[in-house]
């Protein structure tokens, strides 16, 4: 269970400025709803002051993305556009008296709905995914998106990139890339990995699948609703359920990747993890 403030609790529960602006000035819209985050947001604005006049949201996700779309429509009405895209989400963050770290990624999305529609608004084109530069396939992030958040947010970890923008959360393929820009951006030395036992019993085998299970897997399907159920351990053969969102989710198959390549990373290169039907 996240620790939430009590300003994320009450946004979330009386969120403001939920809905749509018929004839909107601005519409700026980011995320996916199968990556498990979406979110529409509508803008009205003064043309003779360039003032924003009215601002509302509609989102699928979380606690947290409600909360911070909510904040985001109260932080920008009654500025103008120039002033308004200098809230940042560190800004939304602070509003709401901090998010946990595995909950970040939703403030950065209100921060790139709002440049989303102010380039609506100004009639501009936010760039597309330069060809060869998409990093993480499983929630569709850029390097451009990557190098933009670490440097805004002085991240120097590839679990701060997960926690901000899903990077590496799902199938795990692409966290060497993510280490390597982030040694690029910092100059970072590569990180050590602890070595593997050399030999496991099959009692400490099976302890230590159930500890990597409970303490770095599950925590990232709960963060976006998700959740895993181990049901069985045969040898090198982990048999798995998925709970909540991920139940029937189209990432199932990206999922269980991401699960079997973690245990064979911390445990055995022998491990195949199988979805319990």
């Amino acid at each position: 269970m996240w620790e939430y403030t009590d300003k994320v609790k009450d946004f979330f529960l009386h969120p403001k400025n939920v809905g749509e602006i018929e004839n909107a000035d601005a519409v700026g819209e980011v995320g996916s709803i199968i990556c498990g985050d979406a979110l529409k947001l509508f803008l009205k604005v003064d043309k003779e002051t360039g003032k924003i006049i009215d601002a509302k949201f509609q989102t699928f996700g979380c606690a947290s993305a409600i909360a911070s779309s909510s904040v985001l429509t109260e932080l920008i009405k009654g500025k103008t556009i120039d002033e308004a895209l200098k809230v940042t989400n560190k800004d939304i963050a602070e509003f709401l008296g901090g998010l946990p770290d595995e909950k970040m990624h939703c403030s950065v999305m209100g921060r790139e709905a709002l440049e989303a529609a102010i380039a609506n608004y100004k009639g501009e084109a936010l760039p597309a995914h330069e060809e060869g530069k998409l990093v993480c396939k499983c929630f569709d992030v850029t390097e451009e998106k990557i190098r933009k958040v670490a440097i805004e947010n002085h991240l120097t970890t590839v679990d701060d990139i997960t926690n901000f923008t899903k990077a590496g959360g799902g199938c795990g393929e692409c966290k060497p890339d993510i280490e390597a820009i982030l040694r690029n951006i910092w100059s970072l030395k590569p990180p050590e990995k602890p070595p593997k036992p050399k030999k496991l019993t099959n009692l400490h085998k099976i302890a230590l699948i159930q500890e990597i299970i409970e303490n770095e897997i599950r925590p990232g399907l709960q963060a976006d609703n998700g959740d895993v159920e181990l049901i069985d351990i045969d040898g090198n053969k982990v048999m798995v359920a998925l709970r909540g969102m991920c139940t029937g989710c189209v990432m199932a198959d990206v999922t269980i990747k991401g699960m079997q390549n973690k245990l064979r990373e911390l445990v055995s290169e022998d491990i195949v993890v199988e979805a319990y039907q």
